[in-house]
């Protein structure tokens, strides 16, 4: 008899373990169950799709050679059965079958498995706002979403629009409306964006970025009602603070997972309210699978449970899942949280903990801000990033990444990923043999660059205070020199106006190094503090006792 695998959910981890599952096994009898109309869509796609990047909707749910993949294409190609339109309603594990009901006729009937996976996926949260049933209020979890968000977005009298939700959605959202030429207003209760995947630093650094791109920031803000016109369309959000004006609205503040399902069945759910799994992707019932977003997954750095809703993790459990229903013994360890978008010019990715929850977790933690070109500097078509690492200054072991700017990050991202997947060090990463040419990289890659930093730290040679630490010292009026060590053509370009601003170029500070008190702090810096950091170790050779460098120097400063 042929293993009867039912599938209930088919968007990312569904597809990829039904098809991952027919290539093992050419003889199963596998059924795809999705309450939706479409099927193995690009979801993350979408705002590409909005902004018309994506000339059509139906790419999204193509194969690489342009074969949309719907009931047909998986009837004929892959000899599977998937049936949209069709909800299951519930699963009875003692007869292994799933009651389902056909959206359209009406008709309930019942599936017999041997092994079930659950797919269910996740819902966007939509906060119970007055005026919430207004027109052009819209969520993103969906092509037809996107559909109608793009024709919103198009229409003569629209001509801004409020994102609630500062995280990874609302930002590429950001994006989309702004590439159209709509004014736009993101609206986030938090006091900075990305407050999950961020340190405050670099979503500063990200904020000043979009403030200059005339993106409205309403930051620790909540909406707390809605106001329409005559044809009870949106026009006006009310918040906490302040009044917006608004012709549309996207709610991208988050997702819930959907678990029902699974719940009523009397599976187990997790800690984070996700369905539990354990290391082969197998739920309380052994002969049930789940993976994607209604599950929550294993950190790899803090081995604690986590729900980080990501579609690289969907395909990859599909993948694992395809495996186990037909009788492999394949693991999945865990995920990292590897986030990376683009908005406008710039990119802004992270992976692992971020300062504030490693410390939170009780971790000894030594961080660097480093700035720098992704290619080398003297190459026409260098650009900056900025990377910050956060580091168990106890092992040297990376604990997570943050990374921002104009240019290639994407790479560095995926060496510092890839270095925590194996629970690697700083010494390991920066000595990394890597690829370079003047093209991609300077001699040594600013990723390994920025590992350096952290094992001069560690080793006690660089000593440092972040920018937002020397603002504090600025406000509550503290006492310190605050060393600019950068060329006289440098000071004409931009400069720190205070009076506690002293100017000796990094050339001329072993002789006039008696203009500076010794009863002092002195913090130094420069454009990227490399200068700050040779600056502190100049005047420690000269009998300094109490000398720093500003991390990241004028590039990280968003003040």
């Amino acid at each position: 008899m042929s293993n009867r695998i039912v599938i209930i959910g088919g968007v990312a981890t569904g597809p990829k373990a039904a098809s991952r599952a027919r290539r093992r096994d050419p003889n199963a009898e596998i059924t795809i169950i999705e309450k939706g109309n479409l099927l193995s869509y690009a979801g993350c796609g979408m705002p590409y799709f909005i902004v018309g990047d994506v000339k059509n909707c139906d790419e999204l749910m193509c194969t690489p050679a342009g074969v949309v993949r719907n009931s047909t294409f998986f009837q004929n190609v892959k000899d599977i059965k998937a049936y949209t339109k069709t909800l299951a309603q519930a699963i009875d594990r003692e007869k292994k079958e799933v009651k389902v009901i056909d959206l359209l006729s009406n008709e309930i009937r019942k599936i017999l498995y041997d092994k079930l996976v659950i797919a269910t996926g996740s819902t966007h949260f939509r906060p119970p706002i007055e005026g919430s049933e207004l027109n052009r209020i819209y969520t993103l979890g969906h092509p037809d979403e996107a559909i109608a968000i793009q024709q919103c977005a198009n229409l003569e009298d629209v001509k801004s629009v409020a994102v609630f939700g500062g995280g990874l959605i609302g930002m590429e959202v950001t994006e989309a409306f702004v590439r159209l030429g709509l004014e736009v207003t993101v609206v986030e209760m938090i006091d900075r964006l990305l407050p999950k995947l961020l340190d405050a630093e670099i979503s500063a650094y990200l904020a000043k970025y979009l403030r200059s791109q005339g993106i409205k920031l309403r930051l620790s803000e909540k909406a707390i009602k809605l106001e329409g016109d005559e044809n009870n369309n949106v026009r006006k959000v009310i918040t906490d603070k302040s009044e917006i004006d608004a012709d549309m609205i996207v709610t991208a503040i988050g997702v819930r997972p959907n678990v029902e399902l699974a719940k009523n069945a009397g599976l187990k759910i997790g800690e984070t309210g996700a369905i539990w799994v354990d290391e082969y992707l197998r739920t309380s019932d052994p002969d049930i699978y789940a993976g994607g977003d209604c599950v929550e997954n294993t950190h790899l750095v803090t081995g604690k449970k986590v729900y980080v809703p990501l579609g690289s993790t969907a395909n990859k459990h599909g993948r694992i899942i395809g495996d186990n229903v037909t009788g492999g013994s394949e693991k999945f360890d865990g995920v990292l949280g590897t986030t990376i978008f683009k908005i406008l010019d710039y990119t802004v990715g992270c992976t692992g903990l971020t300062e504030r929850y490693a410390r939170e977790l009780g971790y000894n933690v030594v961080t660097c801000i480093a700035p720098g070109s992704d290619v080398s500097h003297y190459y026409p078509e260098s650009a900056l990033i900025l990377i910050k690492l956060v580091v168990n200054k106890d092992n040297g072991k990376i604990l997570g990444a943050q990374m921002i700017g104009p240019g290639d990050i994407d790479k560095r991202l995926d060496v510092a990923a890839t270095t925590m997947t194996y629970g690697g060090t700083v010494r390991e990463l920066a000595n990394t043999d890597l690829g370079y040419a003047p093209p991609y990289s300077s001699a040594i890659d600013m990723v390994a660059h920025a590992a350096n930093i952290i094992r001069n730290k560690i080793d006690g040679i660089a000593k440092s205070v972040t920018p937002m630490e020397v603002k504090k010292k600025m406000d509550a009026g503290e006492d310190f020199i605050l060393l600019d060590v950068r060329t006289p053509a440098e000071l004409i370009k931009n400069k720190i106006d205070d009076p506690r601003v002293k100017y000796i170029p990094l050339g001329a500070l072993r002789s006039r190094a008696n203009e500076l008190p010794k009863d002092k702090e002195i913090i130094a810096f420069c454009a990227v503090s490399l200068r700050g950091y040779e600056a502190q170790t100049i005047l420690d050779g000269l009998g300094f006792t109490n000398v720093k460098f500003m991390d990241g120097g004028l590039a990280a400063w968003t003040y």
